[in-house]
């Protein structure tokens, strides 16, 4: 699916449950940690709690997992992600027999294919060594320039101004689909 045609945007819209999950990111842009570095503070002990872990654990994934539960739970459906707070194991099992809610697509095909990427979809960075980083996609700019062909921009938890995977807070960042990390994105039906 090829995101243009022409030079005129194709619209594509995001499910109802990514779209509300989007606006429940965007509710929570600057929670903070208490204290700073800690990986523990009122807002951070509820996502590590809503998928089963006490506080001071890396809740990035956690937070994407929270953001989609609340909107699962104002649609009255059943929350279609993995229930993990390992972004490596929320990317592996995405697709497989356990998991049938959403799709997993590589940056691979995402370029080759010029497929968009959605409002509410969850990008996913592999750094090696069992660390990740996620968040969720607020939007994405496909520039046609080979060294940023796609600009994204995100709503992450655990982040902070410089995009750090150890952050202490709820930002907007703008990432780049060309960054070696990052594997694809992740969309829920």
């Amino acid at each position: 699916m090829n995101p243009t045609q022409k030079g005129v945007p194709t619209l594509v819209r995001s499910s109802a449950l990514a779209a509300a999950a989007l606006v429940t990111a965007q509710s929570q842009i600057g929670q903070e940690e208490s204290p700073r570095g800690s990986n523990k503070g009122p807002m951070v002990d509820e996502y590590l709690k809503a998928v089963g872990l006490r506080p001071g654990y890396a809740w990035c994934q956690a937070f994407v997992y929270w953001c989609y539960g609340m909107a699962a739970k104002r649609n009255a459906v059943p929350n279609p992600m993995v229930k993990t707070a390992g972004v490596y194991d929320c990317w592996n099992r995405t697709g497989s027999n356990q998991q049938k809610t959403a799709i997993r697509i590589t940056k691979e095909t995402l370029l080759k294919e010029q497929m968009p990427i959605l409002p509410g979809d969850q990008f996913v960075l592999l750094l090696g060594m069992g660390a990740g980083h996620t968040g969720i996609v607020e939007k994405a700019v496909w520039t046609g320039r080979p060294d940023n062909p796609v600009v994204l921009h995100t709503i992450e938890g655990n982040s902070n101004a410089a995009g750090s995977r150890e952050g202490y807070a709820v930002v907007r960042r703008t990432r780049s689909l060309n960054e070696v990390a990052l594997k694809g994105i992740i969309r829920y039906l």
